[in-house]
């Protein structure tokens, strides 16, 4: 089983009223996977899962897979610090065709690893749909530690992990312990390489929003064994990384899409929409990356841009 090498963390589309833009949703999903992912996670940190509804989640799990096919991947973020309610969705989930799960670690409760593993080997009876697991401590207050995560692989539809820990010394120690049928995806951009170099399988990323195509250029650069280029693509693309969370994710990112004509909208409280003086810092930081990213394709010099209305895909207008 494999969910791809680039999945995006979608964020989750809203009109004035904030209200889920349903529609949006379905062509940035298309516009996602014609600019470099391999399919999306639906209602994810970056999607607010915090403060969108059940009813709504599993109605954006049903349109996004609806408008992507066969041919792309849709995980439904379906995890929560209730594991009774997660259960719940993971099932109502199983009805709309997802191609697989997330569930994050409980956040608020610190259970201990007994408890998260008792957690997700929950969820992961509920139904046989092929589970991720989620490791953000930075926002769960609690570490999903490798022996732990050693446990759940047993299970036989647990089959990855998104890691954000933010160490390479527990990526290593994942890798050490785990079959390596067990897919271990970076969740954060700027880790996506060293974890690459460590034997992980990929990303679910937030920067491919606006840089799918030159993460795509990166992953497989390193896949095809040229590892200089790469490294040259990680250090180009390494300022966006960590530029677009100048402020709480997903706020910088639906700030981003909007100016390129992907309706993302604003976030619901209690996030807030980006200041004036942020969205500055986001137009100049992908104004550098342009300004410095030029390299040769087909011999021809070609400026890395924002996709513009000129670019399309089938039915998709950007």
């Amino acid at each position: 089983m494999t969910f791809g090498r680039i999945l995006t963390a979608m964020v989750t589309p809203m009109n004035e009223a904030l209200e889920i833009n349903y529609e949006e949703a379905k062509r940035l999903a298309q516009y996602l996977t014609v600019h470099g992912s391999d399919g999306v996670v639906v209602c994810g940190t970056t999607g607010e899962s915090p403060t969108v509804t059940a009813s709504e989640k599993v109605e954006l799990f049903k349109v996004v897979k609806e408008a992507l096919g066969s041919k792309f991947t849709v995980i439904a973020g379906i995890g929560s610090n209730s594991t009774d309610s997660s259960i719940k969705l993971a099932r109502q989930a199983a009805t709309t065709g997802v191609d697989g799960l997330m569930a994050v670690v409980p956040y608020y409760n610190k259970p201990s690893q007994e408890g998260m593993f008792q957690h997700f080997k929950a969820i992961a009876e509920a139904t046989p749909l092929p589970l991720m697991l989620y490791n953000v401590p930075g926002r769960t207050s609690a570490n999903l530690m490798p022996e732990t995560v050693k446990r759940l692989s047993e299970i036989p539809n647990i089959v990855a992990l998104k890691e954000a820990a933010g160490s390479l010394d527990q990526v290593s120690e994942l890798k050490r312990m785990l079959p390596t049928s067990f897919e271990v995806y970076s969740g954060d951009d700027s880790m996506t390489l060293p974890m690459l170099a460590l034997g992980c399988s990929g990303i679910v990323s937030v920067a491919a929003h606006v840089v799918g195509d030159e993460m795509k250029e990166m992953v497989d650069a390193w896949f095809d064994g040229d590892t200089a280029q790469a490294t040259k693509w990680h250090l180009d693309l390494y300022p966006v990384f960590k530029g677009i969370f100048v402020t709480s994710n997903p706020v910088p990112v639906k700030a981003l899409m909007n100016m390129i004509g992907i309706k993302a909208g604003g976030v619901r409280l209690p996030l807030v929409k980006a200041t004036p003086e942020e969205i500055n810092f986001l137009k100049e930081l992908i104004e550098n990356f342009k300004k410095v990213h030029v390299y040769a394709t087909n011999g021809t010099k070609v400026i890395s841009e924002l996709r513009v209305a000129a670019e399309k895909a089938s039915d998709i207008t950007v």
